[in-house]
This record gives C-alpha cells, structure tokens and sequence, in this order.
C-alpha cells in the first residue's frame, strides 16, 4: 500500500495541474509582447517630440492576439470576450507601436487599475515632466507587478504639477 501512495499522489497531482489553466493573463507575456515604439509616426507630440501612430488595429488583428496568448496556455474564453481588451503595452499616447509586439489580452480587473495610469503618465509626459523612457519603464514595472500599482501612481502624482 506503500508504494502506492507516491505514484497515485503524483498521478492526482499532475492530472490537477493539467487542467488548471489560467484564464487570463496577469500581464503581458515577455516572449510575445515585449512591448514596440511607433516606427512610422502620423505625427510628433511634447516637448521630447515623441512619435505617435494613430490607432490602428484590425479585428483580424486582435483575434490573432488572442490566440497567441491561447497557444501560450490561456483560456480566453471567446464567451467572455467582453471581459477583456486589446491593450497597448506600450500606449500610442506614450509613443507605442500597433504591432503584436506591443498588443496583449488585458482582463478588465487589470486595465481597471492600470489605464489611469497611462492617462496621467502621458499627461505628464506632455508637460515635459518625465521622459518616455522614464514612464514607459515605470508603466511596464506597474502592469508586469499589479503590487506596484499604487507605488507607480504616487510616483507619477508627486510629478505633476499642483493645480
């Protein structure tokens, strides 16, 4: 009875395991969206003159995102499709690109803590008050790490100025 124990524990525990697949994303997955600046910009915007690609991505687009991330090992259930939406990791307002690179699945309990964020940013990044690379580095930290949230938003708020 023994010997039984470690091989049924194993065969319970991998067979648990196999069919526990996250729904969704935490975060952008590194290997297929590591994040891409406009390379074709319709125009230039702040003070650093940072390129910026109007918004352009197709249906086609978006459902090759989608199963993308699918092959990575993500549900996606196509039922919950109005739970999720196509995020720029790098947003067009901070200078990011319409490709894949830059495109990831966002559940709505994620872009609801992160979109704010991208909002103030590019405000404050039109006042001339931090650098894109600055807030493009602080907003991959905020939507990789959802614990550091708050920490980037305060960051972000002691930048902009008094009103």
């Amino acid at each position: 009875m023994k010997n039984l124990i470690l091989p049924l524990f194993l065969l319970t525990t991998l067979s648990y395991a196999r069919f526990t697949v996250n729904e969704y994303p935490m975060g952008p997955s590194e290997d297929i969206t590591p994040g891409k600046l406009c390379e074709v910009p319709d125009r230039y915007r702040y003070p650093e003159r940072i390129g910026y690609c109007e918004r352009n991505v197709s249906q086609e687009q978006k459902m090759e995102v989608f199963e993308n991330y699918r092959k990575k090992g993500f549900r996606l259930n196509p039922l919950n499709r109005s739970s999720y939406k196509i995020d720029h990791y790098i947003p067009l307002c901070a200078g990011g690109s319409n490709s894949n690179e830059n495109l990831w699945p966002q559940h709505m309990s994620i872009y609801s803590l992160t979109d704010d964020l991208e909002q103030l940013g590019c405000e404050i990044m039109s006042l001339g008050k931090i650098s894109q690379a600055e807030f493009i580095r602080l907003l991959k930290l905020a939507k990789n790490d959802l614990t550091q949230v708050e920490e980037v938003r305060d960051e972000l708020i002691k930048l902009r100025p008094v009103r």
